[in-house]
């Protein structure tokens, strides 16, 4: 784990030109670029041929979450304008009840301008179908990494979901430089997206159309789905020189029953699409862990802590197989008479981990100096120059809307 702790985030740079970051994504979707990394080498083609480098019979695991309209804007009587972005519910803290919840709720938020907004209400008129409503905010104090901010629009009638949905705008990533567009609305959701809660997108799955899935289908993949809600996290940079220094955003996860043991059914071993699926899947072996050590454990302590994965692969514990270690989550489900596990993940992956269930991945270009980057660098045995120097000489469009890889491991 020290050696992990000290890497140098320096040691992860690359010059990524201004230019080489995708504005907008290629049309039609799955016409981007696939580079293919197999056994230490580089090619590439149109991501829409995906299907024909998979092997018949793989499990294929996507993340289903979908993008919420998550910035706000008031504009105080003194002309001053507020931004609020939301992050996660804070009362009801779940997600689907937040969103679900009527009159009221509170949630975590980034206060744009926030020296402008000393005390004091906020309120903008909001038209949801033919009601209109008074919508008021209020800062309650810090909470985490924001604010606590309370929003009350006194309606029984209409869900804080459809508040966002009337006024709130999709918040595409900062480094485009650009204000959303009507395009966006489309383009930074996948075409599988369903449980609303991310406020940003898993990008990996936005090359993916119904004709590439049916594809997949048709090739004998099997497609099973997850959820984790992508936080603003995501984009944090790492500013400190070690990576000891940098506090990895928790993330909230949800895993079924079904998906326990269709991975099981795969020898517990997968195709990930995207890092927020692998982040995901990775953790699900820790909380196997978790709960051999208390099998009485609470759901919300199941929690996986930044960096319980190399803590574990040094101690003395006599380690788990994959199979052990979903086997317990099983066992775990059914004494709770639970369906769905609802937890949370803070981990890191970085080079000195140890891949336990995903075993061939897809996913975006990433920033210089960036989790997402120690990632891929841990997933391809340290090799990801190799790849971003071919990427980058290769016209590659790089991030959220840009091209994509194919890695195994």
């Amino acid at each position: 784990m020290e050696d992990t702790k000290h890497i140098q985030i320096k040691d992860y740079n690359y010059t990524l030109p201004e230019d080489r970051i995708a504005k907008y994504p290629v049309a039609p979707r799955d016409h981007s670029k696939l580079l293919l990394y197999r056994d230490g080498r580089v090619s590439e083609d149109s991501f829409y041929n995906l299907p024909t480098y998979l092997k018949p019979g793989a499990l294929m695991v996507f993340n289903n979450t979908k993008v919420i309209f998550a910035r706000l804007h008031f504009q105080k009587a003194t002309g001053a304008l507020i931004e609020i972005f939301c992050l996660e519910p804070h009362t009801p803290a779940d997600y689907q009840q937040s969103f679900a919840a009527t009159r009221r709720v509170t949630w975590t938020c980034l206060v744009g301008n926030m020296k402008k907004w000393k005390e004091g209400r906020l309120e903008r008129t909001v038209k949801v179908g033919d009601r209109e409503l008074l919508l008021t905010a209020e800062h309650k104090g810090p909470a985490g990494t924001g604010f606590e901010i309370a929003f009350d629009w006194g309606d029984d009638a209409v869900s804080f979901s459809e508040v966002l949905d009337a006024i709130g705008e999709l918040p595409i990533p900062p480094y485009l430089n650009r204000q959303t567009e009507q395009s966006d609305l489309n383009n930074y959701q996948t075409v599988y997206s369903k449980i609303e809660g991310s406020v940003a997108a898993p990008t990996a799955g936005l090359h993916f159309t119904d004709d590439v899935l049916r594809r997949l289908d048709e090739a004998g993949i099997v497609r099973e789905e997850i959820t984790l809600h992508v936080g603003a996290g995501t984009f944090k940079p790492v500013k400190s020189e070690e990576i000891e220094g940098h506090t990895m955003h928790a993330e909230w996860i949800a895993v079924s029953r079904q998906n326990i043991e269709h991975l099981l059914a795969h020898d517990c071993s997968c195709i990930a699409v995207g890092t927020t699926s692998v982040r995901t899947l990775e953790s699900l072996y820790y909380i196997g862990v978790l709960i051999h050590r208390n099998p009485h454990v609470a759901p919300e302590d199941l929690h996986v802590p930044q960096w319980l994965p190399y803590e574990y692969e040094t101690s003395t514990e006599e380690k788990l197989t994959p199979e052990a270690a979903l086997r317990e989550i099983l066992a775990y489900l059914d004494r709770n008479r639970m369906s769905v596990l609802h937890t949370a993940t803070q981990i890191i992956i970085a080079p000195g981990y140890t891949y336990k269930i995903v075993k061939t991945m897809v996913t975006n270009f990433h920033q210089p100096q960036s989790t997402l980057l120690l990632l891929v660098s841990a997933f391809v045995g340290g090799n990801w120059r190799t790849i971003y120097d071919y990427a980058l000489a290769h016209d590659f469009r790089f991030l959220s809307y840009g091209d994509s890889s194919l890695l195994n491991y």
